[in-house]
């Protein structure tokens, strides 16, 4: 669920990027943090205890003011891609809008791709989530490699719905921001409903007229919602592909996995709680 502040009319959207370990999560968003303007992005983030680690960074990819007034922010993180950290995946897909599943193309790691994609469900069915209509993305991560798993193998065992996918390398830029291009897309819509359902509740003595009016210009709003992800994202799209370098990381340390939730409910609170000029 996305994280609101009426106050300073900010949105986080949070999406987790899941997969097993070392199939590109964090990759993704070590490439996506390189190629955005550090204008429109906050600090990339390592929260880390004994035994696990979390990355996380704000991305502001969308201009103010695009819902009603409200400022959209997209906040990425990753988790854990090990099997034994399974209590930490579910901690952070709690309060998640949407997920990037990053599944590792190379044929032999066919079996871990389908068992973590099996902890998935588990963990979204745990957590009271449908995942029959909660907003993913798959990407098929990889494919620069030989040996792979054919993409079509890929759809019917993990994605027979049909849902978006796409092939990428990461390391290379190859399928990032196209990635994360359709999960903003799924996102943004089921927020703006919100935001409108709330605003509607709060104006029920608006005559009809002025209602109509409201609607043609939310449609007009959502459509430019779209076209400026679409600029926003298109425009760093133009320098890829090209090979990822090293990224500056701030580590954290923590006590424990409960503290690292603890940690990632206040970053995002701590986020959309800053005023306006802050986030302009």
């Amino acid at each position: 669920m996305a994280f609101y502040n009426y106050i300073t009319n900010n949105v986080a959207i949070k999406v987790v990027y899941y997969g097993m370990g070392l199939s590109g999560k964090t990759t993704n968003l070590r490439y996506i943090y390189q190629k955005l303007d550090p204008s429109s992005r906050g600090d990339l983030l390592c929260l880390e205890s004994d035994n696990d680690r979390t990355f996380f960074f704000d991305l502001l990819p969308i201009s103010a003011g695009l819902i009603d007034g409200f400022k959209i922010h997209f906040q990425l993180m990753t988790v854990p891609g090990q099997v034994y950290y399974d209590a930490s995946r579910k901690s952070v897909l709690k309060n998640a809008d949407g997920i990037v599943f990053v599944a590792d193309s190379q044929t032999q790691l066919l079996d871990g791709n389908l068992d973590c994609f099996d902890g998935l469900r588990r963990n979204l069915q745990d957590l009271k989530i449908d995942m029959n209509t909660f907003p993913i993305v798959f990407q098929y991560n990889k494919r620069d490699l030989e040996d792979l798993i054919p993409v079509e193998t890929f759809n019917n065992l993990l994605n027979p719905k049909k849902l978006p996918y796409f092939e990428a390398s990461a390391i290379n830029g190859m399928g990032v921001f196209e990635t994360l291009r359709a999960i903003a897309e799924l996102t943004i819509p089921p927020v703006r409903e919100r935001i409108q359902a709330e605003k509607k509740e709060a104006e029920d003595a608006v005559q009809e007229d002025d209602r109509e009016l409201e609607k043609e210009a939310s449609a007009k709003t959502l459509q430019e919602v779209t076209q400026q992800i679409e600029q926003a994202l298109g425009e760093i799209k133009m320098s890829a592909p090209s090979r990822m370098t090293d990224t500056q990381v701030i580590r954290v340390k923590m006590k424990s996995e409960k503290d690292i939730a603890k940690e990632l409910e206040r970053l995002s609170l701590d986020y959309i709680s800053r005023k306006k000029q802050d986030s302009s």
